[in-house]
């Protein structure tokens, strides 16, 4: 199946789970967590010192809001980003997070996920 053919509310049943996972382990810092829903192809193309360095010297990446709204779905090709408004818990204004979902090996599974 591809992902872009689910409803709205079948991928965000998907997508809300997957960004609250992700908000809870950058706060922890918990590097092993927070990319147990990568996709293989997305865990071979992190560098996980970099990862870590960031973990460790962000002020955001540790002090994500669980407080975060949904903005909208744009699908393309085999993948769907998933857009929400995301705040901070230490500083004051708002992100844009970004989950890139699709299928790998039967499994729907992040692509990509971001903050800016």
């Amino acid at each position: 199946m591809n992902i872009i053919e689910k409803s709205d509310e079948e991928i965000l049943a998907l997508a809300n789970p997957m960004w609250s996972d992700l908000i809870k382990h950058s706060n922890q810092g918990n590097y092993g967590d927070f990319i147990k829903n990568f996709s293989p192809s997305l865990t071979l193309a992190l560098n996980e010192i970099e990862v870590g360095r960031q973990f460790a010297t962000s002020e955001l990446t540790r002090n994500l809001s669980e407080d975060f709204d949904f903005l909208g779905i744009i699908r393309r090709g085999e993948h769907v980003s998933v857009l929400y408004r995301q705040r901070s818990s230490k500083r004051e204004g708002e992100w844009l997070g970004r989950l890139v979902l699709g299928y790998e090996e039967g499994e729907v599974m992040i692509f990509g996920a971001s903050i800016f």
